[in-house]
């Protein structure tokens, strides 16, 4: 049974002043959205046009603040695609200079925003710039990648890269760390084929690097494959002088994955295990196998044991 039984005339304005009040909020929001409004986002900035010849050191953060204009709707669509983004800065003034000023750059500036938004102001309003002299510095690329097989397959030659290395350009300071160069991550899952395609580098943690190539080519080599079971001695590392040591048992079963074509050649001189004799000082009941050599494209499924005892005779 209800609590209240209204008539259907109160029913009726009931109802109506249901859809004032929809309308009015309606009403309401939509005058809302419509007004000015200024709104605070922070956003990395990237540099170009850049000086030639010249390696340039930002002496502040790369990330700014930007004071926008705009009206309820564009913030509502608009502020978190700017989030999402990066904000070019031309540097031609520093052929002259050691610093860059926003406020003689907005009309560039708000030519890369979208709708009618307009920039006001940035902080902080003037960057500043070390310079140095330009090092060039040519680094291995390596391949970040993610990859699952099919059952029976796996990478069956060397992985190719081309060109296998790339030039870095920047102030020396910053390129003292720099060993290496990531590739972008390279994602595929259930793979029983050949990969060959292109792909980009990592991007760079600071705007004032210059990498060459952008991209680069990878191939990598896929193949059935098969499983081979090998028994292989066990060595032992570290022993100690005038004492003899029995490993229970003495030899270790294999059981690997292997590309087709090379299941005949994979013999057991191939595969090194070995035991680490300096545990046996610190009392332990046995020693850890260890795999301390395999053959290239090669994966070990199993070991058996994976633990060895032994017995020291002095």
């Amino acid at each position: 049974m209800s609590l209240f039984h209204l008539s259907r005339k109160h029913q009726q304005k009931l109802r109506i002043f249901a859809v004032s009040l929809g309308v009015s909020i309606i009403a309401w929001c939509v005058f809302a959205l419509s007004n000015k409004y200024f709104y605070r986002v922070s956003i990395p900035v990237q540099y170009v046009n850049s000086p030639e010849n010249k390696a340039f050191h930002p002496l502040q953060s790369d990330t700014v603040s930007l004071n926008v204009e705009g009206s309820g709707w564009q913030i509502l669509f608009s502020q978190l695609r700017l989030q999402s983004q990066s904000f070019k800065v031309d540097l031609s003034g520093l052929k002259n200079r050691n610093w860059v000023m926003f406020s003689t750059q907005l009309n560039y500036l708000n030519n890369q925003i979208p709708g009618n938004q307009r920039i006001i102001s940035v902080s902080p309003d003037t960057l500043y710039f070390d310079f140095s002299k330009q090092t060039v510095k040519r680094v291995p690329v390596q391949l970040k990648s993610e990859l699952s097989f099919r059952k029976r397959y796996n990478i069956v030659d060397s992985i190719v890269l081309k060109p296998a290395y790339v030039t870095v350009t920047g102030p020396s300071a910053d390129l003292i760390d720099i060993q290496k160069w990531d590739t972008e991550l390279l994602v595929r899952k259930d793979i029983e084929g050949n990969i060959k395609t292109l792909l980009g580098l990592a991007k760079k943690e600071k705007g004032n690097l210059t990498i060459y190539p952008a991209n680069v080519e990878v191939n990598i080599p896929v193949g059935e494959t098969t499983e081979k079971i090998l028994e292989i001695p066990v060595r032992m590392q570290n022993a100690q002088r005038g004492v003899s040591t029995t490993l229970l048992p003495s030899k270790v079963k294999l059981t690997v994955s292997v590309p087709l074509q090379y299941y005949a050649d994979m013999n057991r001189e191939a595969f090194q295990a070995t035991v680490d004799l300096e545990d046996s000082k610190f009392k332990t009941s046995s020693l850890p196998i260890v795999i301390t050599k395999s053959p290239d494209y090669s994966t070990i499924l199993k070991i058996e044991p994976q633990n060895v005892d032994y017995i020291i005779r002095k």
